[in-house]
């Protein structure tokens, strides 16, 4: 299912009511990975109204489609930890195959101090303590840009730790996870890491095959994770940063 219905009703004159609200996500084969974002999206639907899903890769519908598909401008929600290739280029791409010239796109989710708050608490939940070794599994990117936005959401994590937070990539980037472990095992702490992951999949399942004492979930459909998509969204279509939204999105 792409399309989350609500009948939630947003005051008069809420400028969220005059758009068609899309959560963007990456796709993904884990039937749990598709449950996260279903759940994610229903939670978004029940504070705006219905938000349809979309993805970039692996499944449908695309966001060509569901902006094509659309009676109002789409008001298109990366849910992406970085500002990496899928959101820089796959998107912008997508709008323009779509042939819509009122299509809306947010920032993506990451980084943000929110997001780092749930990942200290799937931290938590792992079973994480105080002077463990940390390292932050991202997916990785070929954007240099994307990849410091890792470094600064384990900053980010490392201020409500208290400690150093190694970053490890999944793919393309280094260091890769496994070196990010081994660097952060030398002193003989258990190595513990938190996952730069919006959902379970493939790359969350590869975590545990690198030699980390624990590795913690993914950040899933945590209400702070809702509630950031809805500040994305509300940033996007206010008066005076909408039009600035746009020029970004015709670059």
């Amino acid at each position: 299912m792409s399309e989350y219905a609500s009948d939630v009703r947003l005051p008069f004159g809420d400028r969220l009511g005059q758009v068609s609200p899309v959560l963007v996500a990456h796709g993904t084969r884990s039937a749990r990975g598709l449950d996260v974002i279903a759940e994610i999206a229903e939670a978004v639907s029940r504070r705006v109204g219905t938000t349809r899903t979309a993805f970039v890769d692996v499944l449908g519908p695309t966001p060509s489609e569901v902006i094509a598909d659309t009676d109002r401008p789409a008001l298109l929600v990366p849910a992406f930890l970085a500002s990496g290739y899928h959101v820089r280029k796959d998107l912008p791409e997508h709008v323009l195959a779509s042939g819509r010239t009122d299509a809306i796109v947010t920032r993506a989710l990451g980084p943000d101090p929110a997001i780092a708050a749930v990942a200290r608490l799937r931290l938590i939940e792992a079973g994480w303590e105080p002077g463990d070794a940390v390292v932050l599994a991202a997916a990785g990117s070929s954007d240099e840009s994307a990849c410091g936005q890792v470094h600064l959401a384990a900053r980010q994590l490392e201020s409500l730790i208290g400690g150093r937070v190694e970053v490890g990539f999944i793919t393309t980037a280094r260091p890769s996870v496994p070196e990010a472990i081994e660097a952060a095992g030398r002193g003989g702490r258990r190595v513990v890491v938190a996952s730069y992951l919006l959902a379970p999949g493939l790359f969350h399942e590869r975590l545990s095959t690198y030699g980390a004492d624990v590795v913690a979930a993914p950040l899933g459909a945590d209400p702070r994770i809702v509630d950031l998509i809805v500040t994305r969204m509300r940033a996007a279509i206010s008066p005076y940063r909408r039009e600035a939204a746009v020029r970004l999105l015709r670059r």
